[in-house]
């Protein structure tokens, strides 16, 4: 049974509007200068990775969060073995890095960096993921559609699937926002026992940053990273060891959402435009239908 020109107007309208509402769920990003500007008294945490000393005290305090405790991941012989990589489960974990020749060494932490403008928020069709000015990038269970956008643009490999779950769900680190709005630091900062993790202004972090660095330029590698990796982020390091050793990806300064957005903006006007076009043709096409049968 062929389509009639009431439903093919009404597809090509839904088409059209679907396009309009997709364009809702976008988020554009923010100038690299303004984001900055606003970051300054956000929320921010500075990993030192050579003062860790891998007691992992961070990881098991965000398993243990009052407000969202985790599963423990286990093969049920080990209550302390360490999972190979982040999960739904694991949300921040302390990695070893070894030379093949064991002469460098260092441990490194491994978590959502909260970019100060997130791809993984600008690729979110619905808005499910949004960063907050004071800091965080959190996650909205009830909008997410599990489309998996945010996985695909996130640079640095960090949100996880429920692959488990008939419902799953897309798992971070969120900064422990809930934590923030009461007034406590993230967990994972309140339980490290050696200042290898701080929790601070963002300003007041970079500028401890730069005074270890000239106090011991020997010590680090001359580079705070997370300052300007595509556009910034609230996680910032220091390591002694090239960063790109310690698994962290090697970025440009510019945002992805500042390069990525004129290509998604398009998309939802693509797809009304299209709608449009394919109803006018249909109804060109019909009316003259209608002219030769007269």
């Amino acid at each position: 049974m062929g389509v009639t020109r009431r439903e093919f107007l009404k597809r090509s309208a839904g088409a059209a509007l679907g396009g309009l509402v997709l364009m809702e769920g976008l988020s554009a990003p923010t100038p690299a200068h303004a984001a900055s500007e606003v970051a300054v008294d956000s929320a921010s945490m500075l990993y030192d990775a050579t003062i860790c000393v891998g007691c992992r005290a961070c990881q098991m305090a965000c398993k243990k969060r009052e407000d969202r405790p985790l599963p423990a991941e286990t093969s049920g012989q080990d209550l302390y073995e360490v999972p190979s990589d982040l999960s739904a489960n694991t949300w921040t974990l302390i990695k070893l890095y070894q030379s093949q020749d064991q002469q460098e060494s260092s441990f490194v932490k491994v978590q959502c960096m909260h970019c100060l403008e997130p791809a993984c928020a600008s690729a979110c069709l619905v808005g499910a993921l949004k960063k907050l000015p004071s800091g965080p990038v959190v996650y909205h269970t009830d909008i997410c559609v599990g489309c998996r956008y945010c996985m695909i643009a996130c640079p640095y490999h960090v949100p996880r699937y429920q692959w488990e779950k008939t419902n799953p769900l897309i798992q971070k680190c969120d900064f422990c926002a809930a934590r923030l709005q009461n007034g406590q630091p993230p967990a994972c900062t309140a339980a490290c026992p050696t200042g290898a993790l701080i929790y601070g202004k963002r300003s007041d972090l970079l500028a401890e940053a730069r005074k270890r660095i000239a106090s011991n330029p020997t010590r680090y590698v001359d580079h705070i990273y997370g300052e300007n990796e595509v556009g910034g982020a609230s996680a910032l390091y220091l390591s002694a060891v090239p960063f790109e050793k310690l698994g962290l990806p090697t970025l440009k300064q510019t945002s992805l959402p500042s390069v990525s957005w004129p290509y998604m903006v398009a998309v939802p006007f693509t797809i009304a435009a299209v709608g449009t076009v394919m109803s006018a043709l249909y109804a060109s096409n019909h009316k003259k239908d209608k002219d030769l049968e007269a």
